[in-house]
């Protein structure tokens, strides 16, 4: 009887033993995997995918600068990324849902995202890249009233590189409250263009 039980102990250590071994190998395969699957993802892919991602309808930026902020997003993905068609145009679409009535009123769908993939070739062509953009902080934001609405005015530094060298241009952004209190891009001045 009590060989009966050593050998039990035996082969269950054994059996326990395997059992471990072969969890340690999933473990370890699936790590190996995973981690080579992060490596392989496209950032641009990455960057295009986690702009679209955001929903306007449930979280709309709520801030002035988070508006600004979003659209130089969609823009840097519009002319440094590679897209595909569909891509394109839900770029385009998602841009437009930042715009104020009027903005969008004055500016045709179909015929803003021909002039919009037309610039992007221009900018392609001259060899630019949007290197940084910076958007004013919050405190730097200037509100105003005019005409029963608000108003907000904020500046937005892009750094471009064409040809390697780098330039400075500065936007600055005005936006208005919608009834719904959201804060929608109501237009846009380029200031100046500098060299680097």
């Amino acid at each position: 009887m009590h060989l009966f039980r050593a050998g039990m102990k035996k082969k269950s250590t054994i059996v326990t033993i395997l059992f471990l071994v072969v969890v340690v190998g999933i473990v370890g395969c699936y790590a190996y995997f995973s981690g080579k699957a992060r490596e392989g993802a496209d950032p641009a892919a990455t960057a295009v995918s986690k702009a679209l991602g955001r929903d306007l309808l449930n979280d709309y930026p709520p801030t002035v600068k988070e508006v600004v902020k979003y659209y130089t997003e969609l823009q840097k993905c519009l002319y440094n990324e590679e897209y595909s068609e569909e891509e394109f145009e839900q770029l385009g679409k998602k841009s437009r849902l930042l715009f104020d009535q009027e903005l969008l009123d004055a500016n045709d769908e179909t015929f803003h995202l021909v002039e919009l993939r037309q610039e992007i070739e221009a900018f392609h062509t001259q060899k630019c890249t949007i290197a940084s953009i910076s958007v004013a902080s919050s405190t730097n934001v200037f509100f105003f009233e005019e005409d029963g609405y608000e108003f907000a005015r904020i500046l937005c530094k892009y750094t471009i590189r064409e040809n390697g060298s780098p330039q400075l241009s500065e936007t600055m952004y005005l936006l208005r409250r919608d009834e719904d209190r959201r804060w929608k891009i109501y237009g846009w001045e380029q200031l100046k263009k500098e060299e680097g």
